[in-house]
C-alpha cells in the first residue's frame, strides 16, 4: 500500500509537471538536476520594531484576546518555518541518494519531503521558502525521470538606469532618514568591492549588481533577517542549499564572502534566463520567481513592455526593492549630486592566505596572538557560526603576509571547548544518522508523528526520552526524528584478500521485525551500518521480515 501511494504522488507530480511544460507556464530551462542558520541575531538593516511592541500591555480584555491571537499566529508561522527546514533536510537525503544512484530511495525522500510540504498552510512568511522547496522537489522528481539537461545562460545585459516618483522617493529616503544607514554601508562595501566585482565579470553579469548587499544586507556578512534569510546576499535556507551553500554543526556557507557571491551569481544568471529582463530578475531575487511567475500569469498585458505594472502586484517589500537598488545606483554614481561625501575603506578581502588547521580555536585568541584586527580575522573566516574553528581540519584564512607569524604562534592559541550545538548538528556528523525537531502539536501522538515522517514509533522512542503512559504534548514541545543518512549507508564494503573477514565477537542476533530498516537496526545497537552489512553479507539496505541478523559488536 505504501509503494502505491509513493508511487501515486511522484507520478502524479510528474504529470502535471509534464502538462505545465507543454503548456508553457513552466521554465523548461529550469528543469534539470542540481545536485550539489547560523543563530547570529543581528535584525534586517530595514527592521523596524513594531508598534505592538512598543504599546506596552494591552489594556481590556479584547486587547488581550488580539494580543494571544497575534501570538498564536506567530506560533504558527514558526512551527511552518520549522516544517520547511525538516523537508530540507529530508531533500538533502534524498540527494545523497541520489548521488549514489539509489532511485527508489530519492523518490521515498521526496515523497516525505513533499508531503511536509502538503502540511503548511501558504503563510505568507512562509510562502517563498515552500516555492523554493517545491520547485525543487519537482526538478529532482524530474531529473530521476529524464536525462540531464545542459545548463544555459542569458545573455547579460546592462541595467536600465531608471528615474522615476517611486526611485526619488528612496532616494530622498536615503538623504534622510537612512543616510547614516546608506553611508556606513557604503563603507562596508569596500572591503568586499574587489573580490565581488571580480566574480561578476567572470561570469559576464552587470557589475552594478555589486550594489545588490547595499539593499539586501547594508554589506554585513551576518546579517540575519526574520524570515532567516542571512548573509551579505540574505539567502534564505532553501534558496541557498539549492546553489551549494552547506551548513552544519560549525560554519554556514551563506555567511561566506565569496561563496555566496557565487551562489548568488548563479541565481542571478537563472533568472535572467528565465525572465530576460534585469529589473524583473531582482524582483523575482526578492520575492522567489514562483510569486512573479504567478503575477505574470495572472496578467493579461506583455510584461516587458509595462515592468511597473507587473511590479506594482507584487509584495510591498519588493515595490520598495527594485526602486532603492536603482535609487543606491543614482547616488553611487553621482554622490555630489544628491549631497553626500561617500568614505570606503583600503583594506580588501581579496588578500589573504589559507593554512589547514586541525583544533578548535576562539577567533578572538588567534587574532590576539598574532596581533592583527579580530574584525578582520572574523570577515575572513565569516562562515564560522560560532567564530571558533572546527574539531575537524580546515581551512583558515590569515592576513596576507601573517602566515609564517601564524605558524610560529599556532602551539600558543589555547584549545577552545566545544560550543553547544543545536538538536540537528549533534547528530550530522556523529553516529550513522541524522536527526530533525518536530514540534508536538495538541493531539499529536508518537504514532502520528510517525506516520507523517514515515518512521517507526521505535525509532522516536529510542531518540527522545518520552513515558509512553503520558501525553506526548504534556511531555515536552519538541521530538526528535531520525532520518536516513544515505552516506553512511551507501559506504562501500570493505573486503579483505577475497573472503568476507568474520567480526570478533559476533554473537549477538536480532530478528527483523515489520517496520524495521537497517538503519534503525544500527542505530538501536549503535554499529555502523556498513559493518551490519558486511557481518550479514548484504549488498544493498534491504531487509527481509523474519530474516536473524548478526550483530557485530564495536572494537
Amino acid at each position: 500500500m505504501r509503494k502505491y501511494r509513493k508511487c501515486d504522488s511522484s507520478c502524479g507530480l510528474l504529470i502535471f509537471l509534464i502538462l505545465m511544460v507543454c503548456f508553457g507556464l513552466w521554465p523548461a530551462q529550469r528543469i534539470e538536476a542540481q545536485l550539489p542558520e547560523a543563530n547570529v541575531l543581528f535584525q534586517s538593516p530595514n527592521a523596524v520594531s513594531s508598534p505592538a511592541a512598543q504599546a506596552g500591555p494591552p489594556a481590556n480584555p479584547a486587547a488581550r484576546e488580539g494580543q494571544n491571537a497575534a501570538e498564536e499566529d506567530a506560533a504558527d508561522v514558526e512551527e511552518e518555518q520549522d516544517l520547511m527546514e525538516n523537508a530540507l533536510d529530508i531533500l538533502e537525503v534524498a540527494d545523497n541518494y541520489w548521488k549514489n544512484g539509489d532511485i527508489e530511495n530519492t523518490l521515498n525522500e521526496l515523497d516525505k519531503a513533499y508531503a511536509l510540504l502538503l502540511d503548511t498552510n501558504g503563510d505568507v512568511e512562509i510562502a517563498r521558502q515552500k516555492d523554493d522547496l517545491r520547485l525543487l522537489i519537482s526538478q529532482r522528481i524530474m531529473a530521476v525521470y529524464s536525462s540531464k539537461r545542459g545548463p544555459t545562460n542569458g545573455k547579460a545585459s546592462e541595467i536600465q538606469l531608471i528615474m522615476n516618483p517611486d526611485v526619488e522617493k528612496e532616494i530622498r529616503s536615503f538623504q534622510g532618514p537612512e543616510r547614516e544607514f546608506f553611508t556606513s554601508s557604503y563603507l562596508r562595501s569596500g572591503l568586499y568591492r574587489e573580490i565581488i566585482v571580480t566574480e561578476l565579470k567572470k561570469a559576464g553579469v552587470p557589475e552594478e549588481l555589486f550594489w545588490l548587499p547595499l539593499v539586501e544586507s547594508g554589506f554585513k556578512v551576518s546579517a540575519y533577517s526574520s524570515a532567516r534569510a542571512l548573509g551579505l546576499w540574505q539567502f534564505i535556507p532553501s534558496t541557498g542549499y539549492k546553489f551549494g551553500l552547506t551548513r552544519d554543526e560549525w560554519m554556514d556557507e551563506r555567511m561566506d564572502v565569496l561563496k555566496s557571491t557565487r551562489a548568488a551569481i548563479a541565481y542571478l544568471k537563472e533568472l535572467h534566463a528565465m525572465f530576460g529582463d534585469w529589473l524583473t530578475v531582482l524582483a523575482a531575487y526578492n520575492c522567489g520567481e514562483g510569486r512573479v511567475l504567478r503575477v505574470i500569469s495572472s496578467q493579461h498585458i506583455n510584461y516587458f513592455d509595462r515592468f511597473w505594472d507587473l511590479y506594482s502586484r507584487l509584495p510591498h517589500e519588493t515595490a520598495r526593492y527594485v526602486p532603492r537598488f536603482l535609487a543606491t545606483l543614482h547616488i553611487v554614481r553621482n554622490p555630489a549630486k544628491y549631497g553626500f561625501e561617500l568614505q570606503t575603506t583600503t583594506d580588501t578581502l581579496m588578500n589573504y592566505e589559507t593554512v589547514k588547521v586541525g583544533k578548535m580555536m576562539k577567533l578572538s585568541d588567534v587574532a590576539s596572538k598574532m596581533e592583527v584586527s579580530e574584525d578582520y580575522i572574523n570577515v575572513l573566516n565569516a562562515e564560522l557560526r560560532y567564530k571558533i574553528t572546527p574539531d575537524r581540519e580546515y581551512d583558515f584564512k590569515v592576513p596576507e603576509g601573517s602566515l609564517q607569524k601564524f605558524q610560529l604562534v599556532y602551539n600558543d592559541i589555547p584549545t577552545a571547548e566545544k560550543p553547544r550545538l543545536s538538536y540537528a548538528e549533534r547528530n550530522k556528523s556523529t553516529g550513522p544518522g541524522r536527526y530533525i525537531r518536530h514540534r508536538v502539536r495538541p493531539g499529536e501522538t508518537v504514532a502520528s508523528i510517525a506516520k507523517r515522517y514515515r518512521v517507526s514509533g521505535q525509532s522516536i522512542y529510542s531518540c527522545n526520552r518520552i513515558n509512553r503512559n503520558k501525553r506526548l504534548s504534556q511531555q515536552t514541545r519538541y521530538v526528535r526524528i531520525p532520518i536516513y543518512s544515505a552516506e553512511t549507508a551507501s559506504a562501500k564494503q570493505k573486503t579483505t584478500g577475497g573472503k568476507n573477514t568474520s567480526t570478533a565477537g559476533s554473537t549477538k542476533t536480532y530478528k527483523v521485525r515489520k517496520g524495521d530498516t537497517l538503519f534503525g537496526i544500527a542505530t538501536r545497537f549503535n554499529v555502523p551500518v556498513a559493518k551490519l552489512k558486511q557481518a550479514n553479507r548484504l549488498t544493498t539496505n534491504e531487509i527481509k521480515y523474519g530474516t536473524t541478523l548478526k550483530i557485530p559488536t564495536q572494537g
